[in-house]
Order: structure tokens, then C-alpha cells, then sequence
């Protein structure tokens, strides 16, 4: 199917989903790769990956750009050619980005698992939601927290954040779908707005 899902923040800033229904030959017409890109694709071993992978191309050519306009820095990060912030994320049978002309951003897309209860210790302070009783209610909230400290981590993308030493998310209730978080590192405190939704069993998580 054609774009799922297309969110505007501001006259600058736009999130675009893509739910990936479309066989791979499909997903693969139309779309002129890089030779550098090309190489990676052939290199995918899961055909699942190839087709998140041309299903963000779809989403560039929505956004009005081409493979070519996309370039990764030195710490796997994307930019666009034009100066531009984008950021990517792909999941099963979902992929997004956002692209913004003024605001630094991250996204992130989660399939919401059981097994997030137990690497929770590992990005966050679990004891913050011990009175979640429910454990679909707890799969939610703990999958919107990795989420945004994972935009976040994009938002920073430099590979030296520990989600649970750095990444602070402020607490929030589901009915908002908004919270903050702050990046805490090296002295410094870099505060950010975070969105959240939640469709077919996916997490969608933004930030700027």
C-alpha cells in the first residue's frame, strides 16, 4: 500500500509511515539506488530487511527525495544533501522517517513484544512503573520509553549514550501521547518534545 500514515508537527516538520504490504519486486520498482546502496541491498540476507530498506526509498521520494539525496556520516547517522534533518527507522512491517528544515529529530518504530519486561533494567528505572499492574498497560509504556530514548539517541548519533546513565524520559500518561526527555551528557543537559502513537501493535516514537 501507498503511504500509512503522514504527520505534520509544524509548516517545517513532517513524519511519514509506510506499512510494508508490497512484495519485494514491487517495493523495488521505480526506485533508483545508489551504487553504494545498491551494494547494500544485495548484501541484506533477509528479504524483510531489503523491503524495509526500498520501503524508506518510497518514503524519501514522498518526502521529495531520491537514494541520492540521503548520505551517512562517519557514526552511521543520516543526513540530506540539502542540510536538512532526517531521521529513519524501520520494524517488521512498518518504516518511518522524519524530515524537518530547522529542528534536529529521531524516530523510532517498535513492535510492541514481552520481551521488553526483560531488558527493561537495562535503559530505564523499572521501579518508576512497578504500579502499572496490567502487563499489556507495561509492555506500552516501557516500549514508548525505549522508543524515545532511542530518537534520542539518533537525535544525538554519536554512539556514546548509555540509555539508562543519559537519556532521561519525563513520566507521562498514555491519553497525552506527548512527553519530554533530556539528553544528559558530558555537562551537558539537552532538553527535546517527544510524541508517541500506537497502531497495530506498533509504537511509533518522535522527537525534536
Amino acid at each position: 500500500m501507498p503511504l500509512y500514515k503522514s504527520l505534520t508537527i509544524d509548516e517545517k516538520t513532517k513524519v511519514l509511515i509506510w506499512k510494508i504490504e508490497e512484495s519485494f519486486n514491487v517495493l523495488n520498482t521505480n526506485v533508483l539506488l545508489s551504487d553504494k546502496s545498491q551494494i547494500r541491498l544485495d548484501s541484506m540476507k533477509s528479504e524483510l530487511h531489503q523491503r524495509g530498506f526500498l520501503s524508506v526509498r518510497h518514503l524519501l521520494k514522498e518526502a521529495g527525495y531520491s537514494d541520492a539525496d540521503l548520505v551517512y556520516d562517519e557514526f552511521g547517522k543520516p543526513h540530506l544533501k540539502d542540510g536538512k534533518h532526517i531521521s529513519i527507522t524501520h520494524s517488521f512491517t512498518f518504516s518511518g522517517i522524519i524530515v524537518s528544515d530547522n529542528k534536529t529529530v529521531g524516530i523510532d518504530i517498535e513492535k510492541q513484544r514481552d520481551k521488553i519486561l526483560k531488558i527493561a533494567h537495562k535503559f530505564t528505572q523499572v521501579e518508576e512503573y512497578k504500579t502499572i499492574a496490567n502487563a499489556d498497560a507495561l509492555i506500552s509504556k516501557l516500549t514508548i520509553v525505549w522508543g524515545a530514548k532511542e530518537s534520542l539517541y539518533k537525535i544525538y548519533g554519536k554512539k556514546k549514550l548509555h540509555f539508562i546513565d543519559h537519556i532521561y524520559i519525563e513520566d507521562f500518561s498514555f491519553e497525552d501521547e506527548k512527553t519530554t526527555g533530556e539528553i544528559r551528557y558530558n555537562g551537558d543537559t539537552l532538553p527535546y518534545n517527544i510524541h508517541f502513537l500506537e497502531f497495530e501493535g506498533f509504537t511509533c516514537t518522535y522527537a525534536y
